[in-house]
């Protein structure tokens, strides 16, 4: 009979001695890390496991939920478990949470330890049926996002010094979320030069003609990015941490395309009243 693997993640040496000890003894099959770097180095490397059992909060850079989404994203079969002190966390990481199979709280009784494990890998890790894109929520939560930026822009006498209806403040705004969701659709993640539309250039050139000045127009992408980050950190609970961190960079990509795509179209325009204020002069008005 085949032994259960077991990846075991935990910075205190006295808890890795004594749970690799009674596993070893329960007749699983113990690999041990003490750090998240060296767990990722064991998820990429040959072997496979059936467990990964780690603690949450580890010294260092990431924790527990770095190796889940690892091992998520190397090994999707593989059952999840995280060890924490802490039973009372913030809503923000509890939604995280929800994506590993299983909370536990230390100290913890070996033999229900032993237990757990055991009916975990007998009945499969627990995936939740409601994992959604980042793409999908965005998409579904297109006009709450807006409505939010809309209240970041108000906040700012600066940009509400410059006279717009709210309709004509958000008119593009569909339009960029519009090429994001295509974007992240796409998968294209290492290049926003595929996209077409013309919805940023549109909103830059419209800023000019309102009067807005280029640091302006960085401004409102800013609370842009900050609205779409809220957005997502409401709905953690319904994304596959895996995807997380690549979604995110996409976004942040995309965000930065369509701002330089903007401030090329304000700076066109710029040049565009430059070159007629010229000819007006050269031509005595």
């Amino acid at each position: 009979m085949t032994q259960t693997r077991i990846l075991l993640v935990d910075d205190d040496e006295l808890v890795r001695m004594a749970l690799t000890g009674f596993l070893e003894q329960s007749g699983f099959a113990v690999t041990s890390a003490a750090n998240v770097s060296e767990a990722l180095k064991l998820i990429s490397g040959t072997e496979t496991y059936d467990v990964l059992l780690s603690d949450l909060h580890m010294p260092g850079a990431g924790d527990g939920l770095t190796v889940v989404s690892a091992m998520r994203h190397v090994n999707p079969k593989a059952v999840t478990l995280l060890l924490s002190a802490f039973p009372e966390m913030s809503s923000a990481v509890m939604a995280i949470l929800q994506q590993a199979d299983e909370i536990l709280v230390k100290p913890m009784e070996m033999n229900s330890l032993v237990r757990i494990i055991r009916e975990r890998v007998a009945s499969g890790p627990n995936r939740r049926s409601d994992v959604e894109t980042v793409a999908a929520i965005l998409e579904r939560f297109t006009a709450g996002t807006i409505r939010e930026w809309y209240q970041r822009v108000e906040s700012e006498p600066s940009l509400m010094a410059v006279p717009m209806t709210c309709e004509e403040r958000c008119a593009q705004f569909p339009i960029l979320f519009r090429d994001l969701v295509l974007r992240l659709n796409s998968e294209q993640t290492a290049s926003a030069k595929l996209l077409t539309s013309s919805g940023a250039a549109e909103y830059g050139a419209s800023r000019f003609r309102h009067g807005y000045s280029a640091s302006m127009l960085a401004d409102e992408f800013r609370a842009l990015q900050l609205s779409i980050f809220h957005t997502l950190q409401r709905n953690l609970a319904r994304i596959d941490p895996s995807i997380l961190l690549s979604a995110v960079m996409t976004i942040a990509d995309e965000l930065n395309a369509q701002l330089s795509r903007a401030l090329k179209a304000y700076a066109e325009q710029t040049l565009y009243v430059e070159a007629v204020g010229r000819l007006h002069g050269a031509y005595g008005g």
